[in-house]
Order: C-alpha cells, then sequence, then structure tokens
C-alpha cells in the first residue's frame, strides 16, 4: 500500500476547499463587521500554555494533546484550541496596556486533538472563533452570542436552538463542585472510568460524559442554578435579557458545562435542527472565562468567546443543501487556436489578469475548438475568449458565453472592460440552468 494521509487528517481540494474558504469568509468578514481584527498565533506553544488555562480537569488536556519535547528536552504541544495561546500572546506583547479594552480578535487555523475520528471530527481540524478581552459586562457577552448566531445564520443555518447555561462565580462552583462529589461518590463505582477520574479533578466535568448509563445516574444530580451566587444569577439574567430584547430565542440547559475548565459565567452552544425536528447538536459552543490573563502572568482580565469546527459546519451544510460557496468555476477561457497563438494568448492572458481581477486560464497548448470547449466546461467556465490569427492580427478576438452560447467579436483595446461588464451582469441571466441555480434545484 502507497504512502497515505496520517489516520484522523485528510486532504481539502475541489469544491470542498472552495467551500470551506467560502465558510471561513463569510465568518471573518461578519467578524470585521463587529470590530474583531484577526490575530494568528503558533501552531506550536510549550505545554504549559494549556495546563496553566485549560485545566487538568479537561479531557482535552488529560488525554487529547499532542505533546511531546522538543531537541532542547522542553515540552510542547500542538494547540488543541486558540483561546489559551491568543491569551499567552496579550500577555506576551502587553497588548493589555497599549490597546484599548476591549481587545477583539478572530481567528481561523488548524488544531489538533487526538480523538476518535468520525463523520465531521478529525485530529486536524480547522477551527474558526473569537476572543472578547478584558471587559467583564453582560453585554459583551450577549453581543458575542449575537455573533455567533449571525455567523451561522449567514451560513444559511435555520431553526437554530441557542442553550444557556450559568456556572457560575468562583464561589459558585466551589459550593457546587462539593455537592457533585457528594452525590456522585455513592455512585461513582457504577460508572466509567473518566467520570471517576473527573470526580477527583473535577466533578463538573461528569455532567459532559456521553455514555448513556453515566447520562443516567448525571440526570438525578444536584442542579447549578440552585448554586449560584446572587450576582452571578443577576449577571446570567441580564446577559438573557439582552439578547431576547434583541430576538434571540435560547432555552436553559442546566446539564450544559463545555468542555474546558476555564469557563465561568454563561455557557452557550448553538444547535442546528433540521425542519423535521431532528437535533444535529452543537455547531458552536463558547462562554465567559475569568482568569486567563492571570495564569499567564499578566493582570486581571476577563473575556468571552466562541468556537466552531469548520469541517463539521461544512459537513452540515452540505448534508442539508444549505447555500455554499458560488462562481467557483473560472470568469474566462482563453482558447488558443493553433500553436503559433499560444503565445499570444499567454500575453493576453496575462494582461488581462493584472487589469481585470478577474479568474482565468488557458490550456498549455492549442488544440482542436471542440476539445478547448471541453476543457472550458470542465473548469465550469462562464466565458471564452476565442484568440484566431486573423482575428488578431485585425486587433480583435471572439468572446463567448459558454451558459447561453452567444458570441460577439470584441476590439482587443475593449476587451478588458467588456469582459468585466460581462461578468457583473452574468447573474442576471434567466436560462433554465441559471434560475434552476438560483432556486437551489
Amino acid at each position: 500500500m502507497g504512502i497515505i494521509a496520517v489516520k484522523g487528517t485528510h486532504d481539502v481540494y475541489g469544491d470542498e476547499a472552495d467551500d470551506y474558504r467560502y465558510i471561513e469568509e463569510v465568518f471573518s468578514s461578519l467578524c470585521q463587521v463587529y470590530g474583531y481584527k484577526e490575530m494568528r498565533t503558533p501552531i506550536l506553544e510549550y505545554t504549559e500554555v494549556f495546563n496553566r488555562s485549560t485545566g487538568e480537569g479537561s479531557d482535552v488536556v488529560r488525554k487529547e494533546m499532542y505533546t511531546f519535547d522538543d531537541k532542547g528536552g522542553r515540552s510542547v504541544t500542538m494547540r488543541p484550541e486558540f483561546t489559551a495561546g491568543i491569551a499567552r500572546s496579550i500577555v506576551e506583547h502587553k497588548l493589555y496596556a497599549t490597546e484599548d479594552a476591549p481587545l477583539k480578535y478572530f481567528y481561523v487555523g488548524p488544531t489538533f486533538r487526538y480523538e476518535r475520528p468520525q463523520l465531521g471530527r478529525y485530529r486536524q481540524f480547522m477551527q474558526a472563533g473569537v476572543e472578547c478581552v478584558g471587559v467583564d459586562s453582560a453585554r459583551a457577552d450577549a453581543e458575542t452570542i449575537m455573533l455567533a448566531v449571525t455567523v451561522l445564520k449567514y451560513l444559511g443555518f435555520k431553526n437554530l436552538v441557542i442553550k444557556v447555561n450559568s456556572l457560575g462565580d468562583d464561589e459558585s462552583r466551589k459550593n457546587y463542585r462539593t455537592a457533585l462529589q457528594e452525590y456522585f461518590s455513592s455512585r461513582i463505582d457504577e460508572m466509567c472510568e473518566d467520570c471517576r477520574e473527573r470526580l477527583r479533578l473535577n466533578p463538573m466535568r461528569i455532567l459532559d460524559c456521553k455514555v448513556a448509563s453515566d447520562q443516567e445516574i448525571a440526570k438525578g444530580a444536584p442542579k447549578i442554578k440552585d448554586y449560584l451566587s446572587e450576582t452571578s444569577e443577576k449577571r446570567f439574567y441580564e446577559t438573557l435579557s439582552i439578547i431576547n430584547d434583541f430576538g434571540v430565542d435560547y432555552e436553559i440547559d442546566d446539564s450544559l458545562v463545555r468542555g474546558l475548565d476555564y469557563y465561568g459565567e454563561i455557557v452557550f452552544e448553538v444547535h442546528a435542527v433540521s425542519a423535521t425536528g431532528q437535533d444535529y447538536g452543537a455547531l458552536l459552543g463558547g462562554g465567559h472565562y475569568n482568569g486567563m490573563l492571570k495564569a499567564m502572568g499578566g493582570p486581571e482580565g476577563a473575556g468571552v468567546g466562541f468556537a466552531f469546527g469548520v469541517e463539521r459546519v461544512y459537513n452540515l451544510m452540505r448534508d442539508n443543501g444549505l447555500t455554499m460557496a458560488e462562481d467557483k468555476g473560472l470568469d474566462v477561457y482563453v482558447m488558443p487556436i493553433g500553436e503559433n497563438m499560444v503565445m499570444p494568448s499567454f500575453e493576453l492572458l496575462t494582461e488581462l489578469r493584472s487589469c481585470t481581477g478577474l479568474t482565468m486560464d488557458m490550456p498549455p497548448a492549442a488544440g482542436k475548438l471542440g476539445s478547448l470547449f471541453k476543457k472550458a466546461e470542465r473548469k465550469h467556465a462562464k466565458f471564452a475568449v476565442i484568440v484566431g490569427e486573423d482575428e488578431v492580427a485585425n486587433g480583435k478576438v471572439q468572446v463567448k458565453n459558454l451558459h447561453t452560447q452567444e458570441q460577439k467579436e470584441v476590439e482587443l483595446d475593449d476587451l478588458p472592460d467588456v469582459l468585466i461588464g460581462e461578468i457583473e451582469k452574468f447573474g442576471d441571466c434567466h436560462c433554465e440552468e441559471c434560475e434552476s441555480k438560483k432556486e437551489g434545484k
């Protein structure tokens, strides 16, 4: 057997790569509308970055990190998530002192977790998300939730369900952990090995267990709402009031805890529900956190953010027939008629690329007109520019609309403006094929 991709990784190419880029572009454009700037952190961080912030009780730190010693004997980790690295960067570069709060960053990039590969979940996956750091307010939490919902709506998702919960402040969580330890201690021998470890490290993690029998036991566990401090309860309902005022529907889920230990106060997930009522699970999740900057050696500072896996969002969009990247084909395919027209075609192609910005290409060699049209069709080109010896001698070329089959002769001097104009009005075509695409058929 030949060399293949490492288990849990995958190659992305062709239309799928176009769709990934579409998702990432929609996301990054909306983040910028909300005042976020991009941050790119290294894939490789010192392991301490995640041990300090993510929490030893989380499955990510205990079981899923790719950690190894480098040649200098230092423990390094391939990032399993972005929040810790962004906090490290804020502290290292003292951004909290040189830029006005809140610090608002978005990110898109590869992350790595050693978990069982399944549909839409890989050991290397693209994660996109935001961090809003330095302001501790219900409004910041609410705005982050609204951005999360907006991103998914712009990607075509409908029937979204926003699930929320409050994990409370330090006092609330301390009292709640004690109550959970008392509850689960008498049943822990019936539960999975992971839950036994979670009971010792952070019993709240038991609520996130995926083992069916453990979930049944967890149904009778105390609820965090009964242990919230007065301050946390007020903060939670203030946030819910804001998103409610802006028409964001939500439901309170007492079992929602998220997978990382740094969360406190409000946490949330956005679920997609099909037209038939099937819940496809969480597409996106996030929440509020405190102490992240301090864990990195910086000042006290609150934050709120969310993240989603591009692969999972892509798979659900594809399976549900949602709108994906459009115009995946070329704008223009330049077709030389005869070998002596290859170089003039290449010169024309180079000039058109620089002065129009349209996507275009040409074959590596001349060929029969029929075969050239088939090449253009395989590249989903919208227009063909046919470069023939007689036309070029008279300063002209033929331009053909490959959807309507209309063809006209165009002066070379007018060609850039003609092509730009034709591409701009291309979406106004009302042929049967284009109308079907518009209707999503």
